[in-house]
C-alpha cells in the first residue's frame, strides 16, 4: 500500500459561482450614492485649504518684507514689488537677500502672482490674491485673500 495519498481529481467538477448582474447593480448604486455624498465634502475642503494656504504664503511675504525694511530702512516700491525679497533692486545698499527660502517669489495656489502695494491702503503694505476666478470679490474658493484681515 502506498503511503502518499494519490492526487486525483474528483469525479463531480467544482461549482464556482460568481456575482449575479443585481448583485453588481447594488454595489454600483452604493458606490454612486457615497460618491454623490462624500464627493461635495471633499471639494469644498479642497477650497478651503488653498485660501489658507494663500494666507500662509502672504503671512511669509509680509514676514520677509519686514526684514527687507530692517536691512534696507524701507519697504520695496510698487515698481520693485516682491521681486526685490530675490533679486537686488538696482544701486540698493545693504541689501543681503534673497529674504524667501526657495529663491523666487511665490505664485499663490490657484498659479496667479501676488499683488502688492506700496504705501498700503491698509497697513505698511498690502498683500493680497483675488482668489480661484482671479477676479475681486467673490465667495468661497473665489475670496479675496488678503494681508489686512
Amino acid at each position: 500500500m502506498n503511503k502518499y495519498p494519490s492526487r486525483q481529481t474528483p469525479l463531480t467538477p467544482r461549482l464556482t459561482r460568481g456575482f449575479t448582474l443585481v448583485e453588481l447593480l447594488v454595489v454600483l448604486a452604493i458606490l454612486g450614492l457615497l460618491a454623490g455624498l462624500v464627493g461635495p465634502q471633499v471639494m469644498k475642503f479642497l477650497g478651503s485649504s488653498k485660501s489658507k494656504t494663500a494666507k500662509l504664503q502672504i503671512e511669509d511675504l509680509a514676514a520677509a518684507l519686514d526684514l527687507y525694511r530692517l536691512e534696507i530702512g524701507r519697504y520695496p516700491t510698487e515698481a520693485e514689488g516682491l521681486r526685490a525679497l530675490v533679486e537686488k533692486p538696482g544701486n540698493v545698499p545693504n541689501w543681503n537677500g534673497p529674504y524667501l527660502k526657495k529663491k523666487e517669489v511665490p505664485k499663490d495656489p490657484w498659479g496667479f502672482d501676488y499683488y502688492y502695494l506700496f504705501p498700503g491702503q491698509h497697513g505698511a503694505f498690502d498683500i493680497w490674491s483675488l482668489g480661484a476666478d482671479n477676479r475681486e470679490g467673490g465667495e468661497g474658493e473665489n475670496a479675496d485673500v488678503t494681508s489686512w484681515d
